[in-house]
């Protein structure tokens, strides 16, 4: 049942309560978490600010991405991939997947829903979530699914106004390597998608040079066969990190060899171990190594200064490119939307770290922010889920439940 009265004017505000948890963002974090509160008889209202779910994923992402850990890593919590799908799902069947996740679990979110601020009423004990459509949404719980990569990251490079040589785009922007066809093109960034942007761009006959600014840890994506990952995992079961770490660098070390060489300095600190502490994962590599070995792909020091056809190097050199693609990552955007909650840090991640950054307090929730990719996500969503599942069922939510069985009623403000 809804009550809605409503001003006339385009002016006018609409106040909804939501009879269950507001979950800011449609991504996996956001629809995992819709459907571990439904298996919990629990409704909640996603508020999405593209048209689409999982818009990052469908919009902001290079056409050849496969997932980089097999699919049973990979899966949202309560459904796996259908069998058919291969080891590492593409993105095209990743979104697919999503869309059916959806649907099996009825998740409707609303749409073009762009959050403009959100704050705990102290006085109502509710959350207020304000849209730029002048809806506010009213509820005791508050779940920010944004994630930890919602918007892209430029870093800071003097001069970068003065290149005119030709396109400079983030990799959220990156679709192929079609357009850069025997283009000589600067790539900023050797993580994962740097390396595979990089590897398209070389399977396009295009000349890229990859600028490696820190140390970075390269791995095989399979050892004998088998997920590296899922190798890692297993033995973290009955050995301590540190041994883990080792075996991983020896199984590297013989399968792509000694990449210090290559310019590629490893970590002082083990891959799973710098994983834990920092968050920053290690490089599987897809093919982008060998490719480095032949010259195809060359590495470069730290970016000095972005000059008008090109750019000046650490190290001295100087060259000339046709285009610059910033595969820099990207950052939450929490800080720019939620208001008065001293529970996130100025970067927008959560301060509690993990596994305990899921529950922030005052009926304040966070998923997707674990660094731990999807496997974070489900846990995270399904912990959330008996949480709040728990103050559901309790005396103080039992006559709402009874009184309307739809999560929301309309209320006006004139």
């Amino acid at each position: 049942m809804e009550s809605q009265a409503r001003n006339q004017t385009d002016q006018s505000k609409q106040i909804i309560l939501v009879h269950g948890p507001i979950i800011i963002g449609a991504g996996p974090s956001g629809l995992a978490t819709s459907a571990c509160l439904s298996s919990r008889g629990v409704p909640s209202l996603i508020l999405e600010r593209s048209d689409s779910i999982a818009s990052l994923w469908k919009s902001k992402t290079y056409d050849r991405l496969k997932l980089h850990l097999p699919k049973h890593f990979c899966r949202l919590p309560l459904l796996d991939f259908p069998e058919d799908f291969p080891k590492y799902p593409s993105k095209n069947e990743f979104l697919a997947y999503l869309e059916s996740y959806a649907s099996h679990f009825r998740i409707v979110p609303r749409f073009n829903a762009n959050v403009q601020n959100a704050s705990f009423d102290s006085s109502s004990g509710f959350w207020r979530v304000k849209t730029l459509d002048n809806t506010e949404y009213l509820s005791k719980w508050l779940v920010v699914a944004t994630g930890e990569n919602a918007d892209p990251c430029f870093p800071e490079i003097p001069g970068i106004k003065k290149f005119s040589g030709g396109k400079i785009v983030h990799a959220s922007e990156y679709k192929s390597g079609e357009e850069f066809r025997r283009k000589k093109v600067l790539v900023v960034g050797c993580g994962n998608s740097g390396m595979e942007i990089s590897l398209d761009l070389v399977r396009h006959n295009a000349s890229p040079h990859l600028v490696v600014r820190n140390t970075v840890h390269v791995l095989p994506r399979e050892i004998l066969g088998l997920s590296t990952f899922g190798i890692g995992m297993g033995l973290l079961k009955c050995l301590p990190l540190r041994l883990v770490d080792k075996f991983l660098l020896l199984m590297a070390n013989l399968s792509l060899g000694n990449t210090d060489r290559l310019g590629l300095r490893r970590p002082k600190t083990g891959p799973l171990e710098l994983k834990n502490v920092t968050g920053k994962s290690p490089v599987l590599d897809v093919g982008a190594m060998s490719l480095i070995r032949t010259g195809k792909i060359q590495i470069m020091e730290g970016v000095k200064e972005i000059t008008k056809k090109g750019a000046k190097f650490m190290d001295g050199q100087e060259k000339d490119f046709d285009s610059i693609i910033f595969a820099t990552g990207y950052k939450s955007n929490v800080p720019t939307w939620l208001q008065g909650s001293e529970y996130f840090t100025e970067e927008g991640m959560p301060r509690t770290p993990y596994p305990n950054g899921w529950r922030g307090g005052k009926g304040l929730y966070t998923v997707g922010f674990t660094r731990r990719g999807l496997l974070g996500t489900a846990s995270d969503a399904v912990k959330i889920a008996g949480d709040i599942a728990d103050q559901w069922c309790d005396d103080i939510m039992g006559p709402i439940k009874n009184m309307c069985t739809s999560p929301f009623v309309f209320f006006s403000n004139s």
